[in-house]
């Protein structure tokens, strides 16, 4: 069965929300990313002050739930506000799981990102359902051992 965690976009303060969430419930980060890493893109330049802004941060709380985030703004995201800054983050066990869920959902509302593969090896897209509900489904092609 998929799993269902939080995704929370901020406008620049991602780091200094998950240091203090980390502060909150202890953990370790298992990913941070930072838009400087993203490989270059055609006809997308990167703004200097966002280039050491989060693209990608998780925080398990637990075995069965991350809480997840990132920085977004520019050209290549959609506008955030406060109000509209939580996604629900689906990881599927298939790729034909994932491909069955983003359809769906996408159904009848918007895909902000066609499901592909993607550099950080996750097949991985974004929409917003008829419902304007935010949604990141994923498929991790690439699975890391678990440890411990």
């Amino acid at each position: 069965m998929a799993k269902v965690n939080p995704y929370l976009n901020f406008l620049g303060n991602c780091e200094e929300a998950f240091d203090y969430y980390k502060s909150i419930f202890g953990g370790e980060f298992t990913y941070m990313g930072r838009f400087a890493d993203m490989p270059p893109q055609d006809g997308m330049e990167l703004p200097e002050e966002w280039k050491n802004k989060i693209m990608h941060v998780s925080l398990p709380l637990s075995d069965e739930t991350i809480l997840m985030g990132s920085d977004t703004g520019g050209e290549w995201a959609p506008k955030t506000t406060i109000g509209n800054n939580v996604s629900l983050s689906i990881t599927a066990e298939t790729k034909e799981e994932a491909d069955h869920i983003f359809s769906n959902l996408a159904e009848g509302g918007k895909i902000t990102m066609p499901i592909a593969a993607t550099f950080w090896g996750d097949y991985f897209g974004m929409c917003i359902d008829k419902f304007d509900i935010n949604w990141m489904v994923s498929f991790d092609e690439n699975p890391k051992p678990k440890i411990g």
